[in-house]
């Protein structure tokens, strides 16, 4: 097994791809990681409008294109749980079945991933009553209630989706105003299946014969407690950044990779783009950016 590498590429979102696109067309032998879904949050995105040059697209028809544009050029493309890095030289990526592979170079595009919904009971019933993906379960609540748990735009894009599937989706947000695109917002207004309450946190669910039955809201400023009726609960309420295998000295206090102009690090050799890394606009567009910024600076330093 082949384990040496020029450039070695954690994750296999847009960033990634992107990145190895770069790398790999100019001859850097390139392995990429992926320890979950390739396409990353693409793959779980029902629609994709803001994709300069496409006007409209399934997330996971985009992430299948860029999955196999990023392996067009020589990437390879493989599955495993990275478990650290070694500021050696060369770097060297542990992965949990026990590999170890070497590289000249790291690019860690590992993104994020969903925040879960903090109630009690709450983890006992993901996956039997609550979803973090619109786009795979949405089908097992068609004609039925659904409350959407967040205010911006993944909670208001996926709330579309499901309303075409339920017969009910109630939108519950902690503030009054939504924090998403002006166009989502106003179809959102516009759907008779929707409906949203503003000013409200979830409280607690209601369980009946091992079901999920309906979620209790409070009011943030009155404290009254009501009852959303619902069978799904699918929450949008943030992400934090997969960087737990990384040292603690390349993240900030949020647990974001501070990464420079160029996508480098403050560890000579280990680049960071897309999600993971602080800053103000994550989107697949500003992702793409990032990982061919990180490519292009390891081609650089390479060559």
């Amino acid at each position: 097994m082949d384990t040496q590498y020029d450039v070695i590429i954690i994750g296999a979102g847009p960033a990634g791809l992107t990145a190895a696109i770069y790398a790999s067309r100019a001859n850097l032998k390139t392995l990429i990681i992926e320890a979950e879904v390739n396409g990353g949050k693409l793959s779980k995105t029902y629609e994709i409008e803001n994709y300069p040059g496409i006007e409209k697209i399934s997330g996971l028809e985009l992430a299948e294109q860029l999955t196999r544009h990023g392996q067009k050029f020589g990437a390879k493309l493989i599955s495993g749980k990275v478990l650290k890095i070694e500021e050696s030289d060369p770097k060297k990526v542990f992965l949990a079945d026990s590999t170890v592979y070497e590289a000249k170079a790291v690019i860690v595009a590992t993104g994020t991933r969903e925040r879960m919904l903090d109630l009690p009971e709450a983890e006992n019933f993901t996956g039997k009553g609550i979803s973090y993906c619109a786009v795979c379960d949405g089908f097992f609540y068609r004609n039925r209630k659904i409350a959407v748990i967040g205010g911006g735009n993944s909670a208001l894009e996926e709330s579309l989706y499901l309303a075409s599937l339920a017969a009910e989706v109630t939108i519950i947000i902690r503030r009054d105003v939504f924090r998403a695109d002006a166009s989502v917002i106003d179809k959102v207004k516009a759907n008779e299946k929707i409906r949203i309450i503003t000013k409200s946190v979830p409280e607690s669910l209601r369980i009946e014969d091992d079901r999920i039955t309906g979620l209790m809201i409070r009011n943030v400023d009155t404290d009254e407690i009501t009852t959303v009726e619902c069978n799904g609960i699918f929450p949008y309420i943030g992400a934090d950044p997969c960087t737990e295998f990384l040292d603690p000295k390349l993240l900030d206090d949020k647990g974001y990779v501070i990464a420079g102009p160029d996508m480098s690090t403050s560890v000579e050799g280990i680049y960071a783009a897309g999600d993971c890394i602080a800053k103000d606009l994550r989107q697949v567009v500003t992702a793409c950016n990032d990982g061919a910024l990180a490519a292009n600076s390891i081609i650089k330093k390479l060559k």
